[in-house]
């Protein structure tokens, strides 16, 4: 039985396709993938996200910083997860160095942003162990802002499309360019471009 079941079904050339019960291939057309970030790279921006989330409602100025700088970290660890290349010597791999050092070497286009945020790594560190007067309340608003900007830079840098919306310096006064509109090239810390010097 099993036999003449097999002998009936229609044999297939050697090489040709195999058919689709949804119907011919011809029917099926190529979605085009935009190439992605790692997982660990998405993980971390998640997280940069949120700790920017969390930065915006936080009362005190001290821990404000410390979380938004912290986000600002994480989008700098997505780039190092999605570019980086490990280090060729083994005496290179022992040293141990800061992201804001290591990054400017993968992505020199961030350069200046690495060079803002690693001036306020000693500050971080102070106003995570709690020291009131390590960050006032314009300091954590300034990075929160400066961090949201190098989050979407990051994000347009790795091909993605950024998900949430999050503080944006307020409007300019007439005559002076927002840090977050058009302009040449990437912008450094605050709007400036790197060319207008």
């Amino acid at each position: 039985m099993a036999r003449s079941s097999a002998a009936a079904a229609p044999r297939r050339r050697a090489g040709s396709p195999v058919p689709s019960p949804a119907g011919p291939p011809d029917d099926v057309h190529p979605v085009l993938r935009r190439a992605g970030a790692p997982p660990a790279a998405l993980d971390l921006l998640a997280k940069a996200h949120a700790g920017l989330d969390e930065a915006a409602v936080l009362p005190a100025p001290h821990e404000r910083y410390a979380t938004a700088h912290l986000a600002a970290l994480r989008a700098a660890a997505a780039v190092l997860a999605a570019r980086g290349r490990p280090e060729a010597t083994r005496r290179h791999r022992e040293r141990i160095r800061s992201a804001w050092d290591v990054l400017p070497e993968i992505a020199p286009e961030l350069t200046e942003w690495c060079a803002l945020f690693a001036a306020g790594a000693d500050r971080r560190a102070r106003a995570e162990a709690g020291i009131r007067s390590a960050a006032g309340s314009r300091d954590a608003d300034d990075l929160l802002r400066d961090a949201a900007m190098f989050l979407r830079l990051v994000e347009r840098l790795l091909a993605l499309s950024p998900t949430l919306p999050h503080p944006v310096p307020a409007a300019a006064p007439e005559g002076v360019p927002r840090p977050d509109g058009p302009r040449r090239g990437v912008p450094g810390p605050r709007g400036e471009r790197p060319d207008a010097r």
